[in-house]
């Protein structure tokens, strides 16, 4: 299912072949200013149980993966099911070429179609530019755990922010 073709990107839904490209991905853009420990991935198969075919819309143009975003439900629970927890990476040779916002759009509005009412992500307090990124987005911080990481030598906090949706009166089930 193709989302957008806006600037010669294609968005879809993320497919088992995009395994290899979305761990070489992640281990790119996620330091020290962007996450809060190490991800890397041990094997595509400990990839695919975090993150199985459907679960991200990735951004492609020729063929080549140039980033991605990420949705689930952040729990188990029937009440908390209006709610998707997002993460997004952007392949630095990407960056600032209108990627990431067709993919925050492209999120908005799938999970809009899905009854989902808010959109909640994580973001360190040292990313200064994730931070303008989402606020241009629409996201607004919702809460802050002041020094919750010790990294590079500083304490930095975790900020919650999230975006309202206008989504129907349904819980969100798709995303089990």
């Amino acid at each position: 299912m193709k989302l957008s073709n806006k600037d010669r990107f294609i968005i879809r839904f993320s497919e088992i072949k995009d395994v290899r490209e979305l761990i070489h991905l992640d281990h790119m853009i996620w330091t020290e200013n962007t996450s809060p420990g190490p991800l890397m991935w041990r094997s595509q198969e400990d990839y695919l149980l975090n993150a199985p075919p459907g679960s991200q819309l990735v951004a492609l143009k020729d063929d080549k993966l140039c980033g991605y975003v990420g949705f689930g439900c952040p729990s188990r629970m029937e009440s908390n099911r209006h709610v998707c927890e997002v993460n997004i990476a952007v392949h630095p040779d990407y960056q600032r070429l209108g990627i990431g916002r067709q993919l925050i759009e492209a999120i908005k509005e799938h999970a809009a179609d899905n009854a989902i009412r808010k959109l909640r992500l994580r973001v360190l307090s040292c990313n200064e530019s994730a931070l303008s990124f989402y606020r241009k987005c629409g996201f607004v911080e919702e809460g802050r755990l002041r020094e919750e990481f010790y990294l590079g030598g500083r304490y930095v906090d975790e900020i919650f922010m999230c975006c309202m949706l206008t989504g129907g009166e349904g819980y969100g089930d798709h995303l089990t």
